[in-house]
């Protein structure tokens, strides 16, 4: 079944494509942006925090700027190109409060380094996109700026954390943003909006100025509160928004090897101990393997390489937990020790190295990105609660295997919508992720980008 769209609004390069050839100005695709969300927002809710005085003061003032040319040293790719950013990046002069009430007011000083270099790159920020309380749900819902709908279904959540950057670009409000993952929060938003995510090898795309608001204190400069694990990551609705995203974000230069899908050995990974997957997640997977093996895909379904996933999934919860909580009391109430920490550090460096010696065989790993399909909204966090599998309920931390599995080991990974599925009478997008070695970011995208040629022509 293919994958349901919402618009056919231009992405990010078609935009710049579209002001470069002189068929828009920036300040016309600036009102533009401004007008579609005004008509949608209503309903999804998914910007925060509106910038729209300030983006349209910036998009004038490059009205009758040439852009410089491709090869040129200051070349800008995203030249007045419109985009938000997850409300928990700082932007100068713009609240960022993580869903928090103790915390509005709190307004930034200067740009995180990541909305510099988009700026650098040409965008221009409209905005900051709705997010869950402390960036640990799988909605986006909060007391100060509310909850954001599925564009999709608007019973329905988005996803989370970074639940406002994929409904504003599934809706077509803006062509790509830019949010954070540490437990899917990029991929799962992608996933249940049909969009496209893509999660970056930790530690490629800077998160300095991606601070919660209880750190402010401590000075500027640090790198997140969630520092391990954790990584920022691009939304758009292709894959090539995706690797412009990524070549502007990344701190080194990114390696690039894009073999055709037919050269590449593939391990798909749909079981997953304690971790079942839903049929309507499991169906569109299983398509999209059948159609990748009648043009002569080679798909392993399994393999001894594998690490051992159980453990590495309670090495991921535990790191987590520990990374977020900054070593605060475990529900047992112990809390994490120095030597707690470094032990965790070790397991994690066997564990990639074991998916290290995994892709010496394999070129990239194909998985689900959750359990489930977009999930109704309710009341308090998802993982307060269970998830309906196949009619039975199971423990929603456990669903983040789906995002541990690469986050874990550091590893890349890009979401590509590949179908739709059916839950309760409801058709959703379905996505899947394709993931690499670390620091193969580029060429997860790119063959993310063939999957989907061969899945919708």
């Amino acid at each position: 079944m293919a994958y349901p769209t919402l618009t056919d609004k231009p992405g990010a390069l078609e935009t710049a494509a579209a002001i470069r050839a002189g068929e828009m100005s920036p300040a016309e695709a600036v009102d533009a942006a401004i007008i579609r969300i005004e008509h949608f927002d209503g309903h999804v809710n998914a910007l925060a925090v509106p910038d729209f005085e300030r983006a349209s003061e910036a998009a004038r003032a490059l009205d009758g700027v040439t852009p410089r040319p491709k090869g040129d040293p200051n070349y800008q790719p995203l030249f007045g190109v419109p985009m938000t950013i997850k409300e928990s990046f700082d932007v100068a002069g713009l609240q960022s409060c993580w869903g928090h009430k103790r915390y509005e007011g709190n307004i930034a000083t200067r740009d995180a380094k990541l909305v510099a270099q988009l700026k650098a790159a040409g965008a221009i920020i409209i905005g900051k996109s709705n997010v869950p309380p402390d960036l640990t749900d799988w909605q986006s819902n909060n007391p100060v700026y509310g909850r954001t709908n599925n564009p999709h279904d608007h019973n329905r959540s988005p996803g989370g954390s970074s639940g406002g950057s994929a409904a504003a670009v599934a809706s077509g409000m803006v062509p790509c943003e830019f949010g954070t993952d540490i437990g899917g929060s990029v991929r799962v938003p992608a996933h249940f909006c049909g969009i496209w995510g893509h999660k970056s090898s930790w530690g490629l795309i800077s998160k300095h100025g991606h601070d919660h608001p209880a750190l402010t204190s401590l000075g500027p400069g640090r790198d997140g509160h969630d520092g391990a694990l954790s990584i920022a990551g691009p939304l758009a609705r292709n894959a090539r928004d995706l690797a412009v995203l990524m070549k502007i974000g990344a701190q080194v230069p990114l390696r690039e090897n894009a073999k055709p899908l037919k050269h590449c050995r593939f391990l798909a990974i749909t079981e997953f101990p304690g971790a079942p997957i839903d049929d309507s997640v499991r169906a569109p997977i299983e398509a999209a393997l059948s159609a990748l093996a009648a043009e002569g895909v080679r798909i392993d379904r399994t393999s001894d390489l594998v690490p051992d996933l159980a453990s590495q999934q309670a090495d991921y919860l535990r790191m987590m937990n520990t990374a977020m909580s900054r070593g605060g009391a475990a529900p047992s109430g112990k809390r994490a020790s120095a030597a707690d920490w470094f032990n965790l550090l070790d397991k994690q460096a066997r564990n990639e190295l074991a998916w290290e010696h995994l892709f010496e065989t394999y070129d990239f790993v194909l998985a689900p990105p959750a359990p489930v399909l977009a999930v109704p909204h309710r009341e308090g966090s998802v993982f307060d609660s269970t998830l309906s599998v196949n009619g039975e309920d199971m423990s929603a931390g456990a669903g983040l295997a789906w995002a541990g599995i690469a986050t874990f080991p550091n590893l890349p990974a890009t979401v590509l919508p590949i179908g739709a599925g059916t839950d309760c009478g409801a058709t959703l997008p379905c996505g899947m992720q394709v993931m690499g070695p670390r620091w193969s970011d580029l060429d997860c995208i790119h063959a993310a980008e063939a999957i989907g040629d061969v899945l919708h022509g």
